[in-house]
């Protein structure tokens, strides 16, 4: 009788591996959620849809495209208290704090079509690069 159980146990550590694998593979092979008008779809390594161009943006492109718009609904105020908490929160952000900072001068001056009304929002928010960014949009 032992030997009987040591042998129906060895025949399933062999086997269901294998099905618990070729199962698992099948399982995720299927994916019905892809397309809601396919019943089930078959998901292959080289699809002819793949995206192979992935679009990462930079943490401080993506500030400093909020912050522009931001600045556009309301105040460069709001946009430099925003990027002051900001690169307080991520330290990484600090060296590109200057040039975000310039970015809304210069997009305060297009708002406000010039430079004396976009520079009273100025405040020391990474040193003056607001202001620099003001009179940039001028020349």
């Amino acid at each position: 009788m032992n030997h009987a159980a040591r042998r129906i146990g060895r025949t399933l550590a062999l086997v269901l591996p294998v099905v618990l694998v070729l199962s698992g593979t099948l399982a995720v092979t299927r994916v019905p959620w892809a397309s809601p008008s396919a019943e089930s779809q078959i998901l292959t390594a080289s699809s002819d849809r793949a995206s192979t161009h992935a679009t990462h943006r930079a943490p401080h492109e993506l500030l400093r495209d909020r912050l522009l718009a931001e600045l556009q609904e309301k105040n460069p105020s709001v946009a430099l208290t925003h990027l002051q908490a900001a690169t307080a929160e991520r330290p990484s952000l600090a060296r590109h704090c200057a040039s975000i900072a310039r970015a809304l001068g210069r997009a305060a001056v297009a708002k406000y079509g010039g430079v004396s009304r976009a520079q009273a929002y100025a405040r020391p928010v990474c040193d003056t690069s607001f202001a620099s960014g003001t009179t940039q949009a001028y020349r």
